[in-house]
């Protein structure tokens, strides 16, 4: 007996109807945003939508069609929003480039991709200067300015955002096609080789954007004001610039100012109740807060990925400043968020201490994704807690093969993450340590994350890094790398006494790097593989 069909209108998930619900919806609602030069800028999502209509009639007036890719090299800001919509919208591909990747690596994305325009800030003038010679399919170079911050870039014929839009119509009608075709582009870090292209489906944005609007998941309404810290050229700012809109929450773009004071005033003057960022973006902010005696008068919530979040700065955010860290995963070939912690009734009557420890896991799944961990040979492994193996993960807007890749990246329909993780009876998952980063000492793992984790739980340690490195014996032993808070004088025999009083003996690091600061990468993770040139010898 056959299947009866559904008896339901099919339209499309697109891109570009996020936009016109929010200006149908919620039109009066603001976007501020922090301009590179300083002010902040004010208007709302209706006015949003017209200019993006704007922006979509200049990029089909300079030829640019369907398929077509737009690269930008920018930080948040509402010109870089509009892109966002106008170009995925008109059905070209938006391409958003990761400013801090080595310039030949950026040249490569640039030139992989086929971009036809390059829509910049001026902060990254020089950058465009060292590269623009080397990108030969860019006819465009578009300054995200007005003419009088147009910057003279030597070799380049750019031209300022606001004279290139403005004598084009707003009447820019958007096009209906398949949900399926390609709306954003973003490559790997590429840690290792050229960086790789995960190209996400409108129908992939638009669901994953829907879903983080649940209560459970970041919770988008019109009663929050969201800060995305995370940069737009970062995974789509985790698609909050999406979801957002869709759930008509106060958008606060930060720009180029992401210092801990800088985001505070942002945080205090704009209300804001919500953000989304990386460790080290916290780190700074409860640094800045701490040393000048503050408060937070509207933030009731923020959302941290890209790397672990240590327990005692969670404990610090919701017991010292009453905001809930909400941890989530997700990367690159995930589209954004795969899972978020979320307190259920019976987890929020545990002690604090033990509801700090949930929240420095990874959390569970969010409708439409599915994850497993699996042993060396593929099995299927438990959900213990503690039986760990690489995570493995599946859904609807996980990606199935990388942009002009030649060979599929899944295994038996599963996306191999590279993680070694853990997962639990109720779901909640830990990521125990990259693949690369796990140290094998003696036949056993260490895991660097919490390790970690453990070094910035002692109250002169401002961040930390572990390494492995080679050692005659063990195969590996742990390398401990400490940045100091201001005024600290920790020395090594502290650090390690502290470490064997919570982490098991053999854990303990066989010595500690003090250093100024961490190397930390575009998406502010820190850079291990830095370390690892520097301080990769064997252990004697």
């Amino acid at each position: 007996m056959m299947l009866q069909p559904g008896l339901m209108m099919d339209r499309p998930l697109l891109i570009s109807s996020i936009l016109e619900h929010s200006a149908a919806q919620f039109g009066d609602v603001e976007i501020v945003s922090r301009e590179t030069h300083g002010p902040l800028f004010r208007y709302t999502y209706a006015d949003c939508a017209v200019r993006a209509r704007q922006l979509a009639s200049a990029l089909a007036a300079a030829g640019l069609q369907q398929g077509s890719a737009v690269g930008s090299i920018a930080w948040n800001n509402h010109r870089h929003l509009e892109a966002y919509y106008a170009v995925s919208g008109s059905g070209m591909v938006m391409h958003t480039c990761n400013p801090r990747l080595h310039p030949q690596q950026l040249i490569y994305i640039i030139n992989h991709a086929e971009d036809e325009v390059m829509l910049f800030d001026s902060t990254f003038a020089p950058l465009v200067k060292g590269i623009a010679a080397h990108c030969p399919k860019v006819k465009h170079w578009v300054c995200l300015s007005d003419a009088a911050n147009l910057p003279v870039i030597e070799g380049v014929q750019a031209i300022a955002y606001e004279d290139w839009i403005a004598p084009h119509s707003s009447d820019f009608i958007w096009p209906e096609f398949d949900e399926r075709s390609g709306a954003a582009l973003c490559y790997t870090s590429g840690t290792t080789g050229n960086p790789k292209g995960a190209l996400y489906s409108h129908r992939a944005i638009v669901l994953n954007a829907i879903t983080g609007c649940l209560p459970g998941v970041l919770d988008f309404s019109p009663k929050q004001t969201v800060l995305p810290v995370v940069p737009m050229f970062h995974i789509n700012a985790w698609c909050i610039p999406y979801a957002a809109p869709i759930g008509g929450a106060k958008l606060v773009l930060p720009g180029p100012r992401l210092d801990g004071a800088s985001l505070y005033e942002l945080i205090e003057a704009e209300q804001v109740t919500l953000s989304a960022g990386v460790p080290t973006i916290w780190q700074a902010l409860i640094g800045h807060v701490e040393q000048n005696g503050l408060r937070f008068s509207s933030m009731r919530r923020t959302a941290v990925g890209g790397s672990a979040m240590p327990a005692a700065l969670i404990a610090k955010f919701a017991d010292v400043y009453d905001v809930e860290v909400r941890h989530g995963w997700g990367m690159t070939e995930t589209t954004a968020v795969a899972t978020m912690t979320s307190m259920s009734p019976a987890e929020m009557a545990l002690s604090a201490s033990e509801r700090h420890a949930l929240v420095a896991k990874q959390g569970k799944t969010v409708f439409g994704i599915q994850i497993k961990v699996v042993d060396e040979h593929g099995h299927t492994l438990p959900r213990d807690g503690s039986s760990q193996g690489e995570l493995m993960v599946r859904g609807q807007w996980i990606i199935q093969s990388y942009f002009k890749g030649e060979k599929s990246p899944l295994v038996d329909g599963w996306f191999p993450t590279g993680d070694i993780a853990t997962i639990d009876a109720q779901g909640l998952m830990q990521i125990r340590d990259r693949t690369k980063d796990v140290i094998k000492t003696g036949g056993e793992w260490i895991s660097s994350i919490d390790l970690e984790n453990a070094a910035v739980g002692h109250p002169a340690v401002a961040m930390a890094a572990v390494i492995g490195i080679k050692h005659p014996k063990w195969d590996e032993r742990p390398l401990l790398f400490i940045v100091r808070k201001p005024g600290q004088t920790l020395e090594k025999e502290e650090i390690l006494a502290f470490l064997t009083e919570r982490v098991a003996k053999w854990w303990v690091p066989d010595d500690v790097v003090f250093l100024e600061s961490l190397p930390v990468g575009g998406t502010g993770k820190v850079q291990k593989n830095d370390l690892r040139k520097e301080y990769g010898g064997v252990f004697s």
